[in-house]
């Protein structure tokens, strides 16, 4: 099959894309709004940009022209929480990226509970078993759909005991949740391990 996207709307674009660029890990974002309105949705156009400082990047679309809430409301605050969702809470998740009005709360609504963040103003869940605490640094527009690149600073970690083994996560235990095309998502299968190969440096003559 051969598919020329001149040809394809913005819409049918995505379908395709969403569907070959899997697994995605998901980014549970909570948002202030100016109003003080604790937002919260999911985003599987997400990884990290940097270590040192550490810094991830979302990308938040346009739906019928008009920019998410999520995108007006970090960038009108600067400040945010990503979340990483596990099993448990897989359905609240979906539910969260239900389109909801500005004035109501996600959260409120699927009745989360949250606990304030140390650095920055935006509460953060209490649930998931990862939350960054974010600060923005930069955004982005691309393409004419002006898709919003996302770029924070993770200023906390947030990291649930038992997790981190010799400064690593235990991404078993962490057991994170996918998204894959349409309103699918996946789970942790069978992880291989590989050992990495040195090969000595040919001495030159």
């Amino acid at each position: 099959m051969r598919i020329d996207p001149a040809e394809l709307g913005a819409e049918r674009i995505y379908r395709l894309m969403t569907g070959i660029v899997v697994p995605r890990p998901i980014a549970w974002v909570t948002s202030l709004s100016a109003r003080g309105v604790l937002n919260l949705a999911p985003f599987s156009a997400f990884t990290f940009v940097s270590q040192k400082p550490p810094m991830l990047a979302i990308s938040i679309g346009r739906k019928a022209g008009v920019w998410k809430d999520t995108a007006h409301n970090i960038l009108d605050t600067e400040e945010y929480v990503i979340h990483i969702a596990d099993t448990p809470l897989m359905q609240a998740l979906h539910d969260s990226s239900v389109e909801h009005p500005p004035e109501v709360s996600e959260v409120e609504h699927l009745k989360l509970a949250t606990v304030p963040s140390e650095l920055i103003k935006v509460p953060r869940l209490e649930a998931p078993p990862v939350a960054m605490e974010c600060r923005l640094r930069q955004c982005l527009e691309f393409g004419e759909a002006r898709s919003r690149l996302i770029v924070g600073e993770v200023v906390l970690f947030h990291i649930r005991d038992g997790l981190v083994n010799n400064g690593k996560v235990e991404t078993g235990a962490l057991d994170p949740i996918a998204r894959i095309g349409g309103p699918r998502y996946a789970r942790l299968g069978e992880i291989v391990t590989l050992n990495t190969v040195f090969q000595t440096p040919k001495s030159q003559d």
